[in-house]
């Protein structure tokens, strides 16, 4: 059975993922495994790759960009996956942290939250590309003090809309796992538009 593994950098992602992609691509087969932070990613990407035996596993390894090199920091990657014996795993990162990817869909965060003035956040210049929000995570907690990494994850993927999310590193994220559900014959419609 072909399914996705997904090397993700924190808890957090895994949560948001664990919550969005079943909505959005219902049937298909993934898995989740979460790090300590980026290092702990990074250095686990070669021996993961190296050592996973599944067949009909592809890898997407994913990873907050944090205000670096965009370029530099996919090719560091690209190489791990590399050094990994899997030239075929896919590369994605979240510009600049997952909470962009929340500020993208602004009805979504309004859903999540109870707060209808959050839905005003695409008219504002600061928001308005949600990838060049310097820290997200702290702009998402001005805006709601109570939002929570794990928490926050866990109440925007289910409400997040694939199809109204400003985020180009997110929009990036979605085509690359609809392409692999594509290979794989698991692709169907979802929630949130496709």
């Amino acid at each position: 059975m072909s399914r996705i593994v997904f090397l993700v950098e924190e808890r957090s992602i895994k949560v948001f993922l664990d919550g969005v992609l079943p909505r959005f691509f219902p049937g298909l087969s993934f898995l989740c495994v979460p790090h300590e932070g980026r290092q702990d990613l990074e250095n686990s990407i070669p021996r993961k790759l190296r050592a996973w035996r599944e067949p009909g596993v592809r890898f997407v390894v994913v990873r907050d960009n944090d205000n670096g090199d965009c370029r530099a920091l996919k090719a560091k990657l690209v190489a791990l996956c590399n050094e990994g014996r899997r030239g075929d795993a896919v590369v994605r990162l979240a510009c600049q942290e997952l909470e962009a990817w929340y500020l993208g869909d602004a009805s979504a965060l309004a859903d999540a939250f109870g707060d209808g003035l959050l839905r005003d956040l695409a008219g504002k210049e600061r928001f308005r590309d949600p990838d060049t929000v310097v820290r997200p995570a702290r702009a998402l907690q001005e805006l709601v003090p109570e939002f929570q990494k794990v928490s926050g994850a866990r109440r925007v993927a289910a409400v997040a809309r694939r199809d109204q999310n400003r985020s180009g590193s997110f929009r990036a994220f979605m085509d690359a796992v609809e392409q692999l559900a594509v290979q794989f014959g698991q692709v169907a419609g979802g929630e949130g538009g496709n």
